[in-house]
């Protein structure tokens, strides 16, 4: 892999890492349902007990146990929807949250106009700025963090962060955004000590629209509390399908993941022509951004779908996205590289194996050379 981003890049779990991840929440199933209980897919409405359906109930106590969490909560709007919830309950219009000095992914951006959140930026790169800003600020009421990379060099250690910030301010919630890393790094934010986790299950091969919310007991029950609604619940039966889903995520990104690295490295030995350099970013997903030599990644993406891959997420790591994808360079990474518009792709090989991304990107390199 090239050198130019090593730093930035997280490490994702070992295929035996998974395999554990796999088992212990398969082995916190075999605790909450007995007697074949698993084979029942789920209610509807509000339980008496709980004020949401009951499988749901039990599914959000099988995740909390599994991410060594107080507690778990369900929520509508995938990773978006669980970071706006959480943010709905430590926040109120107005008040204020220190953020990394990056460009923001695009639906929390809007989540803080929503919610009218203020914004202390600090570069979470920078040791001495961030002690700076916890000591001076006595404003912000959250600590927000997104756990993959914001822009090509960031290189921040989200546990080292998470334990500088409760040394400094215990008394500042933590907030992890742990999209495209939840079950894919040896640990979520709430693991390293911060007071919330946030994730969607549809990027981890659940059904769409689920948002997870991990993390403390007291504000989760005030989320359920105050989601006192039929329609808001994440209903029974869809509870019971993400848990089912999440079994199989583990290991299949694992496996996804050494699939990335061979790629990088098959590129950056010149198995395709055209190719300047490649390198592995947690650029939303775990995927290689390809630098072509000359302005053709526009081209080179409209090609790639001729030749089968895919151009346009659905999910980014959803249920549906199984054959390579070939598309354009995230808008935050953009934001910090705009050069990368013509000249860069961001490739992930998703289900399929690195050769066959190489197959793919030979066929359109070749299609560009006879035009």
């Amino acid at each position: 892999m090239s050198l130019k981003y090593e730093r930035s890049v997280l490490k994702n779990m070992t295929l035996d890492e998974a395999k554990n991840l796999q088992f212990r929440l398969l082995d916190e199933v075999t605790k909450e349902f007995k007697n074949n209980e698993f084979f029942h897919i789920g209610d509807v409405g509000l339980h008496p007990e709980y004020h949401r359906p009951l499988m749901t109930a039990r599914v959000e106590k099988v995740l909390a146990r599994t991410f060594g969490a107080e507690a778990c909560a369900l929520v509508r709007g995938s990773g978006t929807g669980a970071i706006r919830n959480i943010l709905s309950m430590l926040l109120e219009a107005g008040d204020q949250c220190i953020v990394h000095s990056a460009p923001m992914y695009t639906t929390t951006k809007e989540t803080f106009r929503l919610l009218g959140l203020k914004q202390n930026h600090v570069d979470f790169n920078d040791h001495d700025a961030l002690v700076e800003t916890l000591e001076n600020d006595k404003v912000s009421k959250v600590f927000y963090v997104q756990h993959s990379r914001q822009q090509p060099d960031d290189t921040y250690d989200l546990k080292e962060i998470i334990s500088l910030v409760k040394e400094r301010r215990p008394d500042l919630p933590v907030v992890v955004d742990d999209n495209y890393c939840a079950m894919k790094m040896k640990q979520i934010g709430s693991q390293m000590g911060a007071d919330f986790s946030t994730f969607s299950g549809f990027k981890l091969l659940g059904p769409e629209g689920i948002g997870v919310i991990i993390g403390r007991k007291d504000t989760i029950e005030l989320l359920h509390g105050r989601n006192y609604s039929g329609g808001g619940q994440v209903q029974g039966f869809e509870a019971h399908e993400l848990l089912r889903s999440l079994a199989f995520a583990p290991v299949m990104i694992a496996i996804q993941n050494e699939q990335v690295q061979e790629l990088c490295h098959r590129l950056n030995n010149g198995e395709v022509q055209g190719i300047k350099e490649a390198y592995i970013t947690n650029s939303q997903s775990k995927n290689v951004i390809v630098e072509f030599e000359h302005p053709i990644a526009q081209e080179v993406i409209k090609l790639a779908s001729e030749f089968g891959a895919a151009t346009y997420p659905v999910g980014a790591e959803s249920r549906y996205e199984l054959v390579p994808m070939v598309y354009r360079v995230s808008g935050s990474f953009l934001e910090s590289r705009p050069d990368l518009k013509l000249h860069g792709a961001r490739v992930n090989p998703m289900k399929s194996s690195a050769s066959t991304v190489i197959r793919i990107l030979h066929q359109v390199m070749e299609e560009i050379s006879r035009r």
